[in-house]
């Protein structure tokens, strides 16, 4: 099994503002497989955030280290890691720039991660492909090509969005609470879509969820996170032998 991601030590200590030293994350060791889809249930304060943010490059370690497919990312900033993953927010507003249109966001994730050059956009050029996309989304996103994504449902956007993260075919796939901001219905509507991407790219991808029902359902792994430490990494074999008060337990 090819490991995409492994997290060693990894540790970050904030300031508290009374010149002492929080430790959010604490000596963290993680290796992330190729087409694990990991699922991270975990308290307010558990550190599921903080992984993330550490994974993406938006908050740097304090110390220990962060490799990508064997090489040291450690000190790589966010804008460079966008070569190797995609990040899904919990507010549909964040994925999308709701001035330009449907197409014009799909153009921007097509050419995520690649040098910025003063070149022709090419719009027309993807229309066709980007129509064909859409159709597959399966929430009538292709009949909105050329609207304002401000205009679209909060449910289009979370499913633009996710579209956006997976068109190519990231390293890693973050999903930062991706259906929270959703109606029950839309929510797992939305995660339908998410497995279908999931299978259909073979993607590897991290899943932060307060739904406990969610997390039982999707992933081969689950972790348990409990202040700012991983406490469970189980496997779906695992996870299919626990009770609903077994995962209540591991919270007291």
């Amino acid at each position: 099994m090819t490991t995409i991601v492994s997290l060693k030590q990894a540790t970050v200590a904030v300031d508290n503002g009374l010149d002492q030293k929080k430790i959010i994350l604490n000596q963290v060791d993680l290796d992330i497989d190729e087409q694990d889809f990991i699922t991270i249930l975990g308290g307010n304060g558990a550190g599921k955030s903080t992984l993330f943010n550490v994974l993406s490059g938006t908050l740097p370690l304090t110390s220990g280290q962060m490799l990508v497919r064997g090489e040291d990312v450690t000190r790589l900033p966010a804008h460079e890691r966008a070569r190797y993953l995609s990040r899904v927010f919990q507010d549909p507003k964040l994925g999308t720039a709701p001035r330009m249109t449907v197409a014009e966001n799909l153009l921007i994730a097509l050419n995520r991660g690649e040098k910025r050059q003063l070149v022709p956009r090419q719009l027309d050029q993807q229309r066709e492909n980007f129509q064909s996309l859409l159709a597959q989304v399966g929430n009538g996103l292709e009949n909105h090509l050329d609207t304002a994504t401000g205009l679209l449902s909060g449910g289009q956007r979370q499913a633009l969005s996710l579209l956006m993260a997976t068109l190519k075919r990231p390293d890693l796939l973050l999903l930062d609470e991706h259906t929270a901001a959703l109606d029950p219905k839309t929510s797992q509507s939305l995660m339908r879509l998410t497995q279908r991407f999931i299978d259909e790219g073979n993607l590897t991808a991290l899943m932060i969820t307060h739904q406990m029902a969610d997390a039982l359902t999707y992933g081969n792994r689950l972790l348990v996170m409990k202040d700012g430490k991983i406490i469970k990494d189980l496997s779906a074999e695992e996870k299919n032998l626990m009770t609903m008060a077994d995962y209540y337990q591991l919270f007291d």
